[in-house]
């Protein structure tokens, strides 16, 4: 697979700098890539779009899935995933996570992250959705993410790992055989690496996180316009299941219009005894499944939902008075914290919430070591799609990903550069002038963007809602490329107007591979197709970026999850 040709319309690179890896990103994923690959003698530089530290995973409350306490086995933890997975992970990668895991979480407490631990020294772990044992460990109660983020951050300064902070990465830059050469970027006030550049490297590792930007509420940072899943469909990558967006089931609700990221109430609230309740107090997850408000999060996202239905309510409410001031301080104090700010006190009323776009189960298509199926492209963390989620992504697993999966990129990168002559000669970028240039979006369509994925490819979606969505996403599209072809017009190149571009890419897919999949499966709910159905639909959607800015959309067995061969024909036209 070889780039499409489709840049971004940007400024030409105006400075350059070379490494053997560029790592774009620096949540866990992208730290622990770095630090692997900087470990093993590579000259290694991270690009991250804001500080060090200001990506996804300083947000994450609950913790880490491992098998790691007394009676636990990764059999058990790889059983809990594929259940909520619902038929579509790939058990060769969900395996490699969970037997890999443990010793994963074991060299990132050797690196500085500090866990809860029990009275008598182990670690405390918790339970969350979906998970039938306490494996879930945690850090300052609910500041797993804000930890990690700290030592991963402070190992990178110490050993010296060069970061290019405040830059946007545009395209992946390809040499004359097609294979990664490296990445043009805009940084925003670095001195000497001020505006476009690019830096020259042999591997690119992405790892810029979500896309829950894509929607108008969402947990997810503003950071997260889904850059790497848009430039890697630019260079040529497939991206598969990036119609199973996971809707946090409990969000604190602000209010109808509220828009932008909202307060995340973690399910390890839900783990320690807190209840769903309607209004009249009544538990309504009760009977629904085995495990009540800790099943799956798309279950129970669903059954939120449904009791809203049914009594018109804007919200439902999660119950916790019964832990008591000392617990919440202890346990949930920056959850405490949150609400309290919002005016609203958990140790002596139920907290408003509702579901809201949280995590991308899909992305940049990957094969067990991180590779694309663009040469030399890796993807990890929440941009790539490793198999590992499968339909649903089970709880507190992410963060486990981001570690296991950025080793074994490391670890592929190494011995590649290694076999190749370690500081092997970079890679020279071809210069394409006359390449199609992808037209830029103006910085406010990306609000009527996510008013329209809100109102069409939320957690309730069916043939019409798709359908209107589609055809906005697709009037957005053709205004925007009419204008660059007939006379060459474009938004003004920024940061705005370039993440606006993406979101509208990413969406384009999503809503197309939705159209698609015409089930209910996982996180993702047609309410026209209620039923899930094994027969047509235990496949994976694969999307494809033709040179023409049409989308390519097929599908692919599950036994064939691994980019080895070309997918299927999809059941309707391929081209959206």
């Amino acid at each position: 697979m070889t780039s499409t040709g489709i840049r971004l319309h940007a400024p030409a690179p105006g400075w350059s700098i070379s490494a053997d890896v560029v790592v774009v990103g620096s949540g866990v994923a992208g730290l622990t890539a770095a630090l692997r690959c900087e470990a093993a003698g590579l000259r290694t530089v991270v690009v991250t779009k804001a500080r060090l530290d200001d990506g996804s995973t300083r947000w994450a409350q609950g913790g880490v899935a491992a098998a790691l306490g007394e009676g636990d086995t990764p059999e058990q933890h790889l059983d809990d995933t594929l259940v909520a997975g619902a038929g579509l992970c790939d058990e060769e990668a969900v395996r490699i996570l969970v037997t890999e895991g443990p010793d994963a979480v074991r060299r990132l407490i050797e690196t500085g992250a500090h866990f809860d631990e029990s009275e008598e020294g182990d670690l405390a772990l918790t339970r969350e959705g979906g998970h039938h044992r306490r494996r879930i460990a945690h850090a300052g109660g609910d500041a797993t993410g804000a930890e990690i983020s700290r030592a991963l951050v402070e190992a990178a300064r110490a050993r010296g790992v060069r970061a290019i902070e405040n830059a946007l990465v545009l395209d992946l830059l390809t040499d004359a055989g097609g294979r990664t050469a490296g990445v043009s970027l805009h940084v925003m006030g670095e001195g000497q690496h001020d505006g476009v550049g690019a830096v020259h490297a042999p591997a690119v590792v992405l790892a810029t996180g979500g896309m829950g930007q894509v929607f108008s509420a969402t947990t997810n940072p503003s950071v997260s316009t889904g850059d790497g899943v848009a430039l890697a469909l630019r260079a040529g990558a497939e991206v598969s299941d990036l119609e199973f967006v996971q809707f946090h089931p409990t969000v604190l609700f602000l209010g109808p219009d509220a828009e932008g990221q909202q307060p995340l109430v973690s399910e390890a609230v839900r783990g320690e005894g807190a209840h769903l309740v309607d209004a009249d107090g009544v538990r309504f997850m009760v009977g629904q499944h085995e495990l009540a408000e800790l099943a799956p999060r798309d279950i129970v996202a669903k059954g939120i939902l449904r009791r809203m239905l049914q009594q018109d309510a804007e919200h439902m409410f999660l119950d916790a008075r019964h832990f008591g001031a000392e617990m919440w301080e202890h346990r949930f104090p920056t959850i405490l914290a949150s609400c309290r700010a919002h005016g609203i006190d958990p140790v002596t009323e139920p907290i408003p919430i509702a579901p809201a776009a949280h995590h991308a189960s899909g992305g940049v298509r990957t094969d067990s070591r991180g590779r694309t199926t663009v040469p030399g492209l890796y993807a990890c963390g929440e941009v790539a799609c490793t198999g590992v989620h499968g339909a649903n992504r089970l709880a507190s697993n992410s963060l486990l990903e981001g570690l296991v999966y950025a080793e074994r990129i490391a670890a592929d990168i190494a011995a590649t550069q290694a076999a190749n002559g370690l500081h092997a000669r970079v890679p020279e970028p071809v210069e394409q002038p006359d390449v199609p240039t992808h037209p830029l979006l103006a910085p406010e369509a990306r609000f009527e963007i996510q008013r329209i994925m809100t109102d069409g490819a939320g957690v309730l979606r069916s043939a019409e809602s798709l359908a209107t969505a589609a055809d906005q996403l697709q009037r957005l599209h053709d205004e925007a490329r009419d204008a660059l072809d007939e006379n060459g017009k474009t938004a003004e190149p920024g940061v705005d107007t370039w993440e606006a571009t993406n979101l509208l890419c990413v969406a384009r897919v999503l809503v197309a591979a939705a159209r698609l999949r015409e089930e209910t499966r996982g996180c993702h709910w047609r309410e026209d197709h209620a039923d899930r159905d094994d027969a047509a639909w235990r496949r994976h959607i694969v999307v494809r970026l033709n040179p023409d800015r049409t989308l390519a959309v097929g599908t692919t067995d599950t036994a064939d999850f691994p980019p080895t061969r070309q997918p299927q024909p999809a059941h309707r036209p391929q081209e959206q």
